[in-house]
């Protein structure tokens, strides 16, 4: 938790200001009983009328400007908690966006959503009540010790025995609670799994009638979260009746010293009313720092939760934009290695200098963290320039898995993934991503509209560029016969889309980008086959030396392509033309003939 207070660094003066404004109230605060002291020993017992007045003056003044220097110090505490609070956030956000895919499949969305908004809105409401309470409510418990001394040392001798004892009180459920809160958080990530996993999946679920079964899951959870809630709840609850006790014992045994002291003639009634005025005082700021520990103690839990997080180093660190530049030169000429040479010796121009493949596996191995066995195992294969790939498989196969490690989503366990000659793992991520165009499984589209979509491509697309690419893309009646063309608004996520709409929305965003390697991951799959042919032809049409990669479970859409991948269990089955492998692969006609009948292929 603490070394996110760097955050607070813009914020130096508030921090400061905030508690020293809180002082000064508290300053003013403890001259109140004296006061009222010698308004009764003096005003009232010398019924002077005029004094009493003055000093209820005095005393109004003193309420005024303490009143002051609390709003001032609660702006100061406000402002410097929502900028740290926003500077953390910020940061955070940004530390997420920095994380690979493993990172970010370990913690889980639910638990990241959590840490951004409620964990972050709990150490806000800490930070603020700290710089709040945190000097004023010791500065007055002790202040009133010493105030108590100087009206009489006997009878102070109270607040000696009563303080410890409250410390002891406060302190104990403080180190009680720490750990409680951080169960709390960590089942209130559970909730907010289940929640959003229930409202994502709400169609499915009514269309197999298990809503009795999810509400009875969330329940479950949510009871869970309600018992710990509840206990670590009692053990808070008990630090206001335990703390009243006490100072109500103590104001007894003052009382009766007091009166004692009176009778005696050793102390004034003002001194007994300034007493236990003193002590209602301790009463009321220990409440006040009860609740604070309360409140620090659930944002150091959550502060710590946020700290975890931003203590995860990227599994995927960005190489350098030289030595992706220095190592492409060197497949040129002389400059080209025997070993780079021979390895790229299919791959020579017309000037006899080295090409090398446009994407190579070498041997690649991939398991998804903490997974118990790789998903894809010995992948080696070469892709030319301006070749289309089809990869095709059964589920499970491996399939989205592969095509991921070309723009480094994952890296890869053994092996290397090579675009133009380098290891993907060499390049600064920004230039790797800049040559790739993806459009994944799940079509996504944000809230805005259809241009803001599709620059997300290309910043500086022409409205030119953006209609070519529609109309590659088939999408021409998805923009242009609905009301507002490029500028028809898009709900978030593109819930006013159908899937087969945003499927060729963000083919349309991909080509936007003219990349020079384009995968195309299932993202067909809600197509029908004629508007899945035309698809297909417009992007040979425009690919030139573009590198394409079509990941489909259909064998008609990748039945052209130059190169067919077969994956079966992450491993490569079969590769080459549809007539090759309708010849040598098993697996590859397995799939092909259960889609089209054997006497119908022939």
């Amino acid at each position: 938790m603490w070394k996110l207070l760097k955050y607070m660094k813009a914020y130096k003066k508030e921090a400061v200001c905030a508690p020293l404004f809180k002082l000064l109230e508290a300053l003013f605060e403890l001259f109140v009983p004296l006061v009222m002291a010698s308004i009764i020993d003096v005003g009232i017992a010398g019924s002077d009328q005029p004094y009493i007045v003055r000093m209820c003056l005095l005393m109004a003044a003193l309420g005024l400007i303490g009143l002051v220097c609390s709003i001032t110090a609660q702006y100061f505490s406000a402002k410097a908690a929502v900028g740290f609070a926003a500077r953390l956030r910020h940061e955070l956000f940004a530390h997420i966006q920095s994380l690979s895919f493993s990172e970010m499949d370990v913690y889980g969305t639910s638990t990241l959503i959590t840490r951004m908004t409620s964990d972050i809105n709990q150490v806000q409401s800490g930070v603020n009540l700290f710089l709040r309470l945190f000097m004023r409510s010791p500065f007055i418990v002790f202040g009133a010790m010493i105030m108590a001394f100087t009206i009489d040392v006997k009878a102070a001798l109270v607040f000696v025995v009563v303080i410890p004892i409250l410390c002891v009180i406060v302190f104990g459920i403080m180190l009680a609670s720490i750990p409680l809160y951080r169960k709390v958080q960590e089942r209130l990530d559970g909730v907010t799994g289940i929640t959003r996993e229930n409202l994502q999946g709400v169609r499915v679920i009514r269309a197999f009638r298990q809503e009795k079964k999810e509400m009875e899951t969330f329940d479950a959870e949510n009871e869970a979260l309600v018992k710990i809630q509840m206990f670590s709840g009692r053990i808070s609850a008990l630090m206001n009746p335990l703390t009243y006790i006490v100072i109500n014992g103590g104001l007894v045994v003052l009382l009766y010293t007091g009166a004692v002291r009176v009778n005696g003639g050793v102390i004034t009634q003002g001194a007994v009313v300034a007493l236990v005025n003193y002590m209602s005082q301790i009463l009321v700021e220990l409440v006040k720092l009860a609740n604070l520990i309360i409140n620090v103690t659930k944002a150091i839990a959550c502060g710590n939760r946020i700290q975890s997080v931003m203590e995860l180093e990227p599994g995927i660190v960005s190489g350098t934009a030289a030595t992706a530049e220095t190592k492409s030169k060197s497949w040129s000429g002389t400059e080209a290695s025997a070993a780079q040479r021979q390895e790229a010796n299919d791959g020579k121009t017309a000037s006899g200098h080295v090409q090398a493949p446009k994407v190579e596996f070498s041997n690649v191995n991939f398991r998804y963290k903490n997974a118990g066995a790789d998903s894809l195992s010995g992948i080696s294969f070469k892709v030319e320039k301006g070749q289309t790939i089809g990869i095709i498989g059964g589920t499970g196969s491996g399939k989205s898995s592969l095509v991921s490690l070309i723009p480094r989503f994952y890296d890869v366990r053994e092996g290397c993934v090579k675009v133009d000659g380098i290891d993907v793992r060499e390049y600064d991520l920004q230039q790797l991503r800049k040559k790739v165009g993806i459009v994944l499984q799940k079509a996504v589209l944000f809230a805005g509209t259809i241009r803001e979509n599709l620059l997300w491509g290309n910043e500086t697309a022409t409205d030119e560029e953006l209609r070519e690419a529609i109309h590659a893309a088939q999408a021409d009646e998805v923009v242009f016969e609905g009301k507002g063309g490029l500028d028809a608004v898009v709900e978030q996520e593109g819930r006013n889309f159908s899937g087969g709409q945003k499927q060729r929305l963000t083919i349309a965003r991909a080509l936007v980008r003219h990349p020079e390697i384009l995968i195309l991951d299932d993202s067909a799959s809600a197509l029908d086959f004629a508007t899945d042919a035309k698809l297909r032809k417009a992007i040979r049409e425009l690919s030139g030396e573009m590198t394409v990669f079509i990941v489909s479970q259909r064998a008609s859409t990748i039945q052209y392509a130059d190169q067919i991948l077969v994956l079966d269990d992450g491993e490569i089955a079969g590769c080459g033309t549809h007539e090759e492998l309708l010849e040598h692969c098993g697996v590859y006609q397995e799939t092909y003939y259960s889609q089209f009948p054997k006497e119908d292929a022939e």
